[in-house]
């Protein structure tokens, strides 16, 4: 039979973008410990010896910005200038304004409530913050319900980071990517591992064989399982021959350039709205975490083997334009029929996703790196499987 081999990359902390990401998830989470009525939308760009931060923010909190982002920049990694970006010596600019009423005025009460003039019901019926369309996916795969190829990776970059921040290989440097191509049988399950790519920044004092017999040692062999690796198995650990300059010096970051990364590894779909720096109002967040919760609970419940939600909003609207579910061919009952379940018992207006997640919290700063979905070392509430019974009551 024809090999299907998929392939999907993580990075760790210490990538230009991912540090984007983190200031601005560490912004908002500040903003909410303070006012969770806080409307953030908030990116973050770096590069050299300079992070600026942009964007609107409407809160009653106060915060002290520039400490929020050498703080999280020293806590990844750069704090000396042996990484070439130093968190006490970066020129740090901030340019946040108030978000702007004619957006303001759809978020505060949907079209729905200002059309019958449910004043009462204003905070039940808050519109979306833009419109666009958000994925959730689920497979049985792993255990994670995650796909194999993104959930390896997601592995292997906090892992480097483990043994970086531990002590125990003292030389790394917070720059790095993982990427693992998984071979799947005709039934979609994982049977082998094609290739594995591992490039680590580090300092320039080690050499490139030491690298590759501790990155074995410590980072492959306790993640990478056994019974998936053979001789044909490919390992490139470094394969320029060198990466001692990285971070913002090495290259440009912004916030929300990661969106595969942060998701399903190109396995699923994308509607192209980052996560990061934006509040819960904002369904490119919000939708796209109740999607992956509705999703998982339909493969958990054992409706599908694989399940791809998509909602979409139009902006100041409070019901979702469409609701799409694909769960190629593995259903047990029709995707039209799962639909309709899915409108019966999960309320997908903003604020409804707002509540049943629980999202007026500062829980987003962890999740700015390794991944959003699939997190086996966080308890994140779109990852709960409270629904699975009484979705099985439908079969």
């Amino acid at each position: 039979m024809e090999r299907l081999i998929f392939t999907s990359e993580s990075v760790t902390e210490g990538h230009p973008d991912k540090v984007c990401d983190q200031v601005s998830d560490r912004i908002l989470d500040a903003l909410l410990e303070q006012d969770p009525m806080s409307r953030v939308a908030c990116e973050t760009c770096t590069k050299k010896d300079f992070i600026m931060v942009m964007g609107e923010v409407t809160s009653k909190a106060k915060v002290d910005y520039e400490k929020i982002i050498r703080d999280t920049v020293r806590e990844i990694g750069y704090d000396n200038d042996a990484c070439g970006f130093n968190a006490d010596r970066i020129d740090v600019q901030i340019h946040l304004e108030q978000q702007s009423p004619d957006i303001a005025r759809g978020v505060n009460q949907a079209l729905e409530a200002r059309e019958n003039d449910m004043t009462d019901a204003q905070m039940e019926a808050i519109g979306a913050g833009d419109q666009g369309m958000m994925f959730g996916y689920a497979t049985d795969e792993t255990e994670e319900y995650m796909p194999y190829s993104i959930y390896l990776a997601h592995r292997l970059a906090r892992q480097l980071a483990k043994v970086r921040k531990d002590g125990t290989l003292p030389y790394l440097r917070p720059d790095g990517k993982t990427q693992v191509s998984v071979e799947y049988d005709e039934n979609g399950r994982p049977v082998h591992l094609e290739a594995i790519v591992l490039s680590t920044q580090h300092a320039e004092s080690v050499s490139q064989t030491q690298i590759h017999r501790d990155i074995k040692k410590y980072v492959f062999d306790p993640v990478v399982p056994e019974e998936l690796v053979d001789s044909n198995t490919k390992y490139f650990i470094n394969p320029t021959g060198r990466f001692v300059i990285g971070g913002p010096v090495g290259d440009s970051g912004l916030t929300g350039r990661k969106l595969i990364v942060d998701t399903y590894g190109g396995v699923a779909r994308h509607g192209g709205g980052a996560f990061s720096g934006k509040d819960c109002t904002k369904v490119d967040r919000s939708a796209a975490y109740a999607a992956r919760y509705v999703a998982k609970n339909i493969v958990a419940a054992g409706m599908a083997k694989r399940c791809e939600i998509q909602l979409a909003y139009a902006i100041g609207v409070a019901q979702p334009m469409s609701i799409h579910v694909d769960t190629f061919g593995t259903g047990k009952l029709s995707d039209q029929k799962i639909v309709e379940i899915i409108r019966e018992n999960f309320d997908l207006r903003p604020a409804g996703i707002i509540k049943m997640l629980d999202l007026r919290r500062p829980i987003y700063g962890q999740t700015a790196a390794y991944g959003h979905f699939g997190r086996d070392d966080l308890k994140l509430p779109w990852e709960r499987l409270d629904k699975v019974e009484l979705l099985r009551s439908y079969m």
